[in-house]
């Protein structure tokens, strides 16, 4: 049935309820699905890379913008906390705007901003654009995942989400090799300029071809805004400076802990009593969209947290280079992709419950393969746990996606795909974050427990009190052997990491049972 015009008065804070679709018909027509597709695509993977290919060109901005290691950090957290503040406020500017000019306006000011962020002479400048490059990347995301339902028929949402979903999960893997590719060859600020082609490009397929939802008034709720993103930088800023600062032993890990706590409580209370509150409560009330929130924060931890342990583990440690690294992890991308196509073939045959359970279960199998990692091994361990690892992340990604919308309101995609991406990037940072603690915690934890062994006793045939008549070598040999000694400590640590983030996936096995089974081809539903 068709959807009505929002009503005036209290009624009007909600999103605006487009049209339904006939049968058949997508939500909203457009001429050359497959090349807006193309440019769709294209804007969100442009975002995604952002997110990881600067990691490796940091060593090399140092230089350049006369950075220290602690300062430098922050080319990276101003982006990731001003993407968290502005993605709560992608619904309200989509009805405000269109959904089609905010998405121009997102993609042209992330072009922008790269290309500042190409230029920058300081690090204070490249904080600044950085920040400007996270607020335009927050829209992106869930007005190219709105898209992407938009312009497809309901029968055809599953197989759209897991285009869609190929590019948010080989995104972080292509970062690292193309950043490193980009600054090896030419040098760290082509990490930015690359944007600017693929921008241009993309840029002008959305604005030939991409049509736009109507526009609504729609009151802002300020005062929910401001709580939600108080919390949200003030988590996102403990975890990053958390392990720098030495955490709780530190006021300022302490005043951003008490922030987050105080504020979430207050923007919780606030969304519960507001006559307009930033989410309307209806989002709420739809257990899919809620368990699947709950699923991004674990799929966020679970998945993030081993691409970022292997970079560092397999340069550090086994000595490849960044473009090795790099192709090492791209198997994992292949999985990816062949298990996402999979899944769409499956969802509405089988129950899709059941698909992300066994990719959960995947998951954790390849977690325990790299929990059994040797300094000894060759490189085919890696490519092997890696690929299995994708096959896992594709049958659960797409089809938590699809369900998490499947009986989601059309009026609420654009509110609902902002509160999923917010939720996958607060799993992401505590992932990554929780990873890095305990990764440094147990490195030094293995490491006393290793050099305790190593006394004259321990070495058959050698003692160490000899080291002494060794003159100027004997520090020679005591640093080799505490380099030797920190290297098993470390790997120690990293198999540790890897075993608890498998039994993070096989804990969440049970929660699927939280979904909605769907009945037949899982398709969204329109307002009526």
């Amino acid at each position: 049935m068709a959807s009505r015009a929002a009503p005036a008065g209290p009624a009007a804070r909600r999103p605006a309820p487009a049209a339904a679709p006939a049968p058949g018909k997508p939500l909203l027509e457009t001429s050359h699905r497959g090349l807006l597709t193309v440019g769709i695509m294209g804007a969100m993977i442009m975002q995604i890379l952002d997110t990881t290919i600067a990691n490796v060109a940091l060593p090399h901005m140092m230089t350049s913008l006369g950075a220290t290691v602690d300062t430098v950090t922050w080319v990276l957290t101003s982006y990731i906390v001003a993407t968290a503040i502005a993605l709560p406020a992608t619904g309200w500017l989509s009805d405000r705007l269109g959904s089609r000019n905010l998405f121009l306006i997102a993609v042209a000011g992330f072009i922008i901003a790269s290309m500042l962020c190409g230029i920058a002479t300081s690090l204070e400048e490249m904080v600044i654009f950085r920040v400007f490059q996270g607020v335009f990347a927050a829209f992106i995301n869930p007005l190219s995942q709105t898209s992407m339902l938009d312009i497809n028929r309901p029968e055809n949402a599953a197989k759209a989400m897991s285009v869609w979903g190929m590019g948010v999960m080989v995104g972080p893997i292509m970062g690292p090799v193309l950043g490193g590719w980009l600054t090896e060859s030419y040098n760290w600020r082509w990490v930015f300029y690359v944007n600017v082609p693929v921008g241009i490009l993309t840029f002008a397929i959305l604005w030939f071809l991409l049509p736009s939802r109507p526009k609504a008034t729609r009151s802002f709720d300020f005062a929910g805004f401001v709580y939600l993103g108080v919390a949200v930088a003030a988590f996102q800023l403990m975890l990053d400076r958390g392990q720098s600062e030495d955490w709780f032993d530190s006021w300022e890990v302490i005043i951003e802990g008490l922030a987050t706590i105080a504020f979430t409580w207050m923007a919780v209370f606030h969304f519960a009593t507001a006559k307009k509150p930033l989410f309307d409560r209806a989002l709420f009330q739809n257990r899919n969209l809620v368990t699947g929130l709950l699923f991004m924060l674990v799929v966020g931890i679970s998945t993030m947290a081993p691409m970022a342990l292997l970079p560092p583990m397999l340069q550090n440690l086994f000595g490849y280079p960044v473009i090795d690294t790099g192709v090492m992890m791209a198997p994992r991308g292949v999985g990816v992709l062949a298990t996402m196509w999979l899944a769409g073939q499956l969802m509405g045959k089988v129950d899709t419950r059941l698909v992300i359970m066994v990719g959960l279960v995947i998951f954790g199998v390849s977690l325990r393969q790299m929990s059994s990692f040797s300094l000894e091994q060759d490189f085919w361990p890696v490519i092997t746990a890696g690929f299995v690892q994708g096959l896992g992340m594709g049958l659960v990604f797409m089809p938590l996606n699809a369900l998490a919308f499947a009986t989601l309101d059309g009026r609420y995609r654009t509110d609902g795909s902002s509160l999923l991406n917010l939720f996958r990037s607060i799993g992401q940072s505590a992932g990554i974050s929780m990873v890095t603690v305990l990764l440094a915690r147990n490195t030094q934890t293995s490491h006393a427990d290793l050099a305790q062994h190593i006394t004259r006793n321990a070495i058959a045939g050698f003692d160490v009190a000899q080291l002494s008549g060794l003159g100027p070598l004997s520090d020679a040999a005591m640093s080799m052997a505490d380099a030797m000694v920190n290297q098993q400590a470390a790997m120690i640590a990293y198999l540790d990491d890897f075993w608890l983030m498998s039994w993070i996936s096989f804990a969440a096995v049970p929660l699927v049972l939280l979904l909605r089974k769907p009945q037949g081809k899982i398709e969204v539903v329109h307002s009526e």
